[in-house]
């Protein structure tokens, strides 16, 4: 009451004074407020509740939770988790908590996507500076740059990035593939995970870098090695506005109506087709029509040659099947798997925390046939028990497949690598791809959404289980090929180079 009286004695002038310097501290760009917004922290019984839906989901409906994981291993995982939510945390932190913990499943599409969290939360991870203004890739453990945009023009492709801020990108590399996703243990893919690329959406580097390591004023002191010459020096550069893409002319979008892909001719014998994205599930572009125009060219030109890049495609839908379909002389049955789910129906208490583009993944019904060890085997009425057969389709293309790989491919441009492998339907050059030869998980998700941090987690719900032991590892290529930083510095497309040098052979 005191203070209410003090302030109503305040002369008319000073109090519109005061409410003044309030608003400028309130809005004004450049003050502390205005930069740093004060962060809203989740109490910690909200985010054990939210703890304790994220556990009963993945116990009922996770069919590979314990594909690497003994249940001790897991239980130890839980227990960590639950003690790292019993203090309040703002929403990157939970978040980072949650990722490290989905990271030790040691499953490739279990994992708080990002680009399926709300839009507050998304906001939360994303006050800080930006993502970096170049592209790279790892290589041996290298940060090599690829390409650079707006700040960073003089850093050329080949430079190798030895420090960000201070921190040796080793150790950049390291805290990183704490929270990264990866079948068993094809540390490949977790590499891969981490590389920036010149792609229309953020990847894990983009997000989690800033998280682990703060850019307090927007920019980035980089130590770096010239390309060819090993010159080293020092370089600022500042960080590209979450708001804008890193490239200012991303490849198109496959929600859009463009198309996402076309074939290219090499020379008048070889063609190339460079397939970046096979996530076309809600795209407006007719792209089996497209790729049905594209074999009916090849058949009819008699194309000898025909080089499909996946190099950057993670997967998506089986576009794969259909260019088996017009590779093939016989009916081709894919990589035996059995397909296990862990539930019939999901659990009443569950289900107003889980979303998903299909109601019927809710409820296999019929579908699912309890086998008596805790899974469920799952066969749909348009799929066989034994397994996917893929038919010939004419007219056929008669030349010779290259596929080229690499540790990017770990969904269904994986199976499509170890299908084309096992019929000797083609040939794969590059990198061991990313996914497992012992199974992957997929084909159904939930996007499970957390009660009050609204963190969302995807949940896949069909597990591929082969028919026999298999090494925990990708599909090997045919043709192993390891481009270098000096490759990257003089423009040499190595894996690309190579199938051209056989081809000539």
């Amino acid at each position: 009451m005191r203070s209410v009286v003090r302030v109503v004695g305040v002369s008319w002038f000073s109090f519109v004074l005061l409410g003044f310097l309030v608003l400028t501290l309130l809005f004004v760009p450049g003050t502390a407020r205005a930069q740093e917004p004060v962060a809203v922290r989740i109490p910690a019984r909200e985010l054990q509740a939210d703890f304790a839906v994220l556990k009963r989901a993945l116990e009922e409906l996770h069919p590979g939770l314990y594909r690497y994981n003994t249940r001790e291993q897991m239980a130890a995982h839980f227990a960590e988790l639950q003690a790292a939510l019993n203090r309040d945390l703002t929403i990157p932190e939970a978040y980072l908590a949650i990722s490290t913990f989905t990271a030790k499943i040691r499953c490739g599409h279990s994992h708080a996507n990002f680009v399926n969290q709300p839009k507050a939360v998304a906001a939360a991870l994303t006050r800080g500076a930006g993502r970096v203004p170049f592209t790279f890739r790892w290589i041996d453990r290298r940060m090599i740059v690829t390409g650079s945009f707006a700040g960073a023009e003089s850093l050329k492709p080949g430079t190798e990035i030895l420090s960000l801020n201070g921190v040796p990108a080793g150790t950049v590399l390291d805290r990183l593939l704490t929270i990264t996703r990866a079948d068993g243990s094809n540390d490949a893919k977790r590499v891969s995970q981490l590389e920036a690329t010149a792609d229309y959406e953020l990847g894990a580097f983009d997000v989690f870098f800033p998280l682990f390591f703060p850019l307090p004023d927007g920019r980035l002191q980089l130590q770096i090695r010239e390309p060819l010459t090993g010159k080293k020096g020092a370089l600022t550069v500042p960080a590209i506005p979450w708001e804008r893409p890193r490239n200012p002319n991303p490849p198109p979008s496959p929600r859009g109506s463009d198309p996402v892909w076309a074939i290219q001719f090499l020379d008048a014998d070889t063609a190339y087709l460079p397939m970046s994205t096979w996530a076309l599930y809600d795209s407006k572009w007719d792209w089996k029509a497209a790729l049905k125009q594209t074999f009916d060219d090849l058949a009819r030109r008699k194309t000898a040659n025909l080089i499909v890049d996946l190099r950057d495609n993670e997967g998506g839908q089986d576009v794969g099947d259909e260019i088996l379909s017009r590779v093939i002389q016989k009916p081709l049955a894919a990589p035996a798997f059995e397909r296990r789910v862990r539930y019939r129906k999901a659990p009443d208490d569950l289900i107003p925390y889980l979303d998903t583009w299909d109601p019927s993944f809710k409820d296999w019904k019929t579908a699912a046939t309890d086998l008596g060890n805790g899974f469920y085997r799952l066969v749909r009425e348009w799929e066989s028990a034994e397994g996917d057969v893929i038919q010939p389709v004419g007219p056929r293309f008669e030349g010779k497949l290259w596929v080229l790989v690499s540790a990017n491919n770990s969904s269904a441009t994986f199976q499509f690598a170890q299908a084309v492998q096992e019929a000797k339907a083609g040939t794969l050059v590059g990198q061991p791809t990313g996914g497992n030869r012992r199974g992957i998980n997929g084909g159904a998700f939930f996007f499970l959404r957390l009660p009050n941090s609204k963190i969302e987690v995807d949940i896949p719900l069909i597990g591929y289980f082969p028919a026999a032991e298999q090494p925990d590892t990708g599909v090997q290529p045919d043709i192993a090929v390891q481009p270098s930083a000096e490759d990257i510095a003089r423009g040499i497309d190595r894996e690309l180079a190579t199938v051209r040098e056989r081809i000539k052979r």
